[in-house]
């Protein structure tokens, strides 16, 4: 499945990116996902769009949180 990010990367305070609507965890995560648990986040970015809709980018999604998201979700695992 081909990935949701349009290219206008910026989290907000939650750590949603403000672009794609997934959550940075889902970012790192997203090429190692298979495609039922790709197609469930692709479900929930219509929800997450109308929920966060006049919101701004308040972070950039930088390397460094990039890492620490990588860093936790490999802790999970």
């Amino acid at each position: 499945m081909l990935s949701p990010c349009v290219a206008r990367c910026g989290l907000n305070d939650e750590d949603y990116c403000m672009g794609c609507f997934r959550h940075i965890d889902e970012i790192v995560s997203w090429r190692t996902s298979n495609e039922a648990q790709q197609a469930a986040i692709c479900q929930q970015l219509p929800a997450r769009k109308a929920l966060f809709e006049g919101s701004e980018n308040q972070h950039i999604l930088s390397r460094d949180k990039w890492l620490a998201a990588e860093a936790r979700l490999t802790d999970k695992d």
